[in-house]
C-alpha cells in the first residue's frame, strides 16, 4: 500500500524526502554574509542592513547577552514588531543556545505577566510604545533583565534613542548602546544540538492560558528546508541578486518567523520590512517596490491590496512572483480574482505545532480550489474518526487531522498533561477536521476546536470568555465567531446579565480592553436571558453560529 500517494502530484523538483543538516538553524542563517555580504539582508522604511552588516551585529548582540549572563536554556523574550531589532535579536538569543519565547506586542500586561510567569523568562527584548505595559508586568513579575529599543533606531534621519530619552528604569539595558559595548564578533563557542529547543510559540489553550508549543534547531531546520524547496521551482529562477520577501506578516507568530524571515535569510533575499498594516502606508510602500519574489500573507491583507485604487496601475502580477496564502482559508472568490490577474499563488495549512507547515497545494501542478493541497515532503497524514479518533475514515469522509513529520513540536511548554494528550507515539491530534478526496487532495470542512481566525489571527474563544465571567455583572458568556467579509470571521459574544443587574454593551467593551489584545475583543455583544446548554450544563456554541448563519442567509 502506498503510505504518501498524494507524491504523485509533487512539482518537478520538489524531493519526496530531504536529508536535513544536523546543524542549529542560526548556522543556516549565516549563508548569505559570505554569498552575498553587500546585499541588504534587510530594508526597514528605505534604511538597508547589508548580510555582512546584520552578520555583525547578531554576533556582537549575542556576545553582549552572554556577557550580561545569558546562558545556554534561558527562556529570552522577544516583545518586538516586525523590525531589524527583532531578525538581530532572534538570530543572536539562539547563538547562545537559548531559547526565543515569542511575544505579541499587542498583548495587554496581564496576558504578558501569565506568560513570562509561566516560561520563566529571565530576559526580555522590549521598545518603546509598550513600556507601560512592561513596567507593571515587572512589578508583578521578576525579569533579571529587560532590553529596550526604540523602533526608529533603525531608520536613517530619526536619530538613535538614549536611555533618558525612553525614561528606561534603574538597570535596564538600551538595545543599540548594549550591542555597541559589546566589540567582540567572535561567535558564542555553545554545543547546541539539533534536539535542543529554540523557540516557544504561544498557541490556544483550552483553560485559556495560551500552550507555548516548544519548536527545536531540528524542526526548524526542517521548515526552513521545506518551505525553500517546496516554491523553489519559480522562486529559484530570480537570482539571488533580486531576490526580495515582503515581510509583513508579524514575526512574532510562527508563520511570520519560518516562512517569511527564514525562507529570505537562508535564500539570501532582502526583507522589506513593514511592522504593521495599514493599508495606505503598505500600498506606497509596495509602490516603491521593483519586485517582490515572495509575499507570504493572509487573505484579509490579499483582498484589501488587490482590491485597492492603486493595485491597477501598479501591474501588480509583474511585481509579485509568489503570492503565498496561510492562517485562515481563502476564498474562492479571492482565489479566482488572483489567478484571473496571472499572480502566482499557493495556499496550504499548518499550525504553530508543526513549525507553520504541514499541507499546501503544489505550486506548478494541479491545485484544487479550496483545498488546502497535499502534504509535504518527509509528512504522513492520517484522517481519524472525530469521537474517539483511532479509526481511519474512507476517503470523503471526514475525519480529525492526524500528522506525523519532522515539523511536529517536541511539546508543550511546562504542560505535560496537554502533551499527552494531543502528541501520540509521534503523531499530532491537530483538532482540523479535513477530507481526502480520489485525488488525494485535502479539504478543511470544520474546526473541531472553536477557534476563531480574524485577519489572520488565531483568537480562542474560551479567553474571552473567562475574561466576561470575571465581570461582576455577568452570570454567563460565551464567545463564538462570525462570518465577516473583511476578516474572514469577526468575535461576538453573547451574554446573560445577573438578576437585578443592568450592563451596556460599552461597558462590556470597556471591560474588555484592560484585559484582552485588541484583536481578540468582542466586536458585538448580545444581551440575553439565557443561552443554550446540553442536558449536563455546557454551553453549546454550535447552536449559536447555527443561528448567526441562519440570519446572515435569511438577509
Amino acid at each position: 500500500m502506498d503510505t504518501r500517494p498524494w507524491q504523485r502530484h509533487y512539482d518537478y523538483d520538489v524531493p519526496t524526502t530531504i536529508r536535513y543538516p544536523r546543524v542549529p538553524i542560526h548556522h543556516l542563517f549565516q549563508i548569505p554574509a559570505s554569498a552575498h555580504p553587500d546585499k541588504p539582508a534587510l530594508n526597514f522604511f528605505g534604511t538597508e542592513t547589508t548580510f555582512w552588516e546584520l552578520r555583525e551585529q547578531v554576533l556582537r548582540m549575542a556576545n553582549a547577552l552572554g556577557g550580561l549572563g545569558v546562558q545556554k536554556g534561558d527562556r529570552v523574550g522577544l516583545h518586538l514588531p516586525t523590525s531589524p531589532q527583532y531578525v538581530i535579536a532572534y538570530q543572536a538569543v539562539l547563538s547562545l543556545g537559548a531559547i526565543v519565547v515569542n511575544l505579541n506586542p499587542m498583548y495587554t500586561a496581564a496576558e504578558l505577566e501569565a506568560l513570562v510567569a509561566d516560561t520563566g523568562i529571565t530576559t526580555l527584548i522590549t521598545f518603546d510604545m509598550v513600556l507601560p505595559h512592561i513596567r507593571s508586568v515587572c512589578q508583578a513579575v521578576e525579569i533579571q533583565r529587560v532590553i529596550v529599543t526604540r523602533v526608529t533606531d533603525y531608520i536613517e534621519g530619526f536619530g538613535v534613542s538614549t536611555p533618558k530619552e525612553l525614561e528606561l528604569e534603574e538597570g535596564w539595558h538600551h538595545f543599540s548602546l548594549l550591542m555597541e559595548g559589546a566589540s567582540g564578533t567572535a561567535a558564542p563557542r555553545v554545543d547546541i544540538q539539533p534536539e535542543d529547543p529554540a523557540l516557544i510559540q504561544f498557541t490556544g489553550g483550552t483553560t485559556g492560558l495560551p500552550k507555548g508549543a516548544v519548536l527545536t534547531h531540528a524542526n526548524l531546520v526542517a521548515a526552513t528546508l521545506q518551505v525553500s524547496l517546496w516554491g523553489g521551482a519559480t522562486t529559484q529562477l530570480t537570482p539571488p541578486e533580486r531576490r526580495a520577501v515582503l515581510s509583513v506578516i508579524p514575526y512574532f507568530h510562527v508563520y511570520g518567523t519560518v516562512v517569511a524571515m527564514g525562507w529570505a535569510l537562508f535564500n539570501c533575499a532582502t526583507q522589506i520590512l513593514v511592522p504593521r498594516f495599514e493599508l495606505d502606508e503598505f500600498m506606497g510602500i509596495l509602490e516603491g517596490c521593483e519586485e517582490i519574489t515572495f509575499f507570504p500573507s493572509v487573505p484579509t491583507m490579499i483582498n484589501a491590496v488587490i482590491n485597492h485604487p492603486k493595485a491597477g496601475d501598479m501591474n501588480l502580477a509583474k511585481k509579485l512572483k509568489m503570492l503565498n496564502s496561510g492562517a485562515a482559508p481563502m476564498p474562492v472568490e479571492l482565489i479566482e480574482q488572483v489567478q484571473g490577474m496571472g499572480i502566482s499563488y499557493s495556499e496550504g495549512w499548518g499550525m504553530s505545532e508543526t513549525t507553520s507547515l504541514g499541507i499546501s497545494n503544489p505550486v506548478l501542478g494541479m491545485r484544487k480550489v479550496g483545498s488546502i493541497g497535499i502534504p509535504w515532503p518527509d509528512t504522513d497524514i492520517r484522517l481519524v474518526d472525530v469521537d474517539e479518533g483511532k479509526e481511519e475514515v474512507a476517503k470523503g469522509e471526514p475525519g480529525e487531522i492526524m500528522i506525523r513529520s519532522p515539523l511536529i513540536m517536541q511539546g508543550y511548554w511546562n504542560n505535560p498533561e496537554e502533551t499527552a494528550g494531543q502528541l501520540k507515539d509521534g503523531w499530532l491530534h491537530t483538532g482540523d477536521v479535513a477530507v481526502q478526496d480520489e485525488d488525494d487532495y485535502f479539504f478543511i470542512v470544520d474546526r473541531k476546536k472553536d477557534m476563531i481566525i480574524a485577519g489572520g489571527y488565531n483568537i480562542y474563544p474560551r479567553e474571552i470568555d473567562e475574561v466576561l465571567y470575571e465581570h461582576p455583572k455577568i452570570k454567563d458568556a460565551v464567545t463564538i465567531g462570525i462570518s465577516d467579509e473583511y476578516r474572514g470571521e469577526t468575535v461576538k459574544s453573547f451574554v446573560v446579565i445577573k438578576d437585578g443587574e443592568t450592563l451596556t454593551e460599552d461597558e462590556v467593551k470597556a471591560f474588555c480592553e484592560e484585559k484582552l489584545a485588541a484583536y481578540k475583543r468582542p466586536k458585538s455583544i448580545e444581551f440575553r436571558d439565557d443561552v443554550p446548554k446540553s442536558a449536563v450544563g455546557k454551553i453549546l456554541r454550535k447552536e449559536l453560529r447555527a443561528e448567526e448563519e441562519a440570519k446572515k442567509k435569511g438577509k
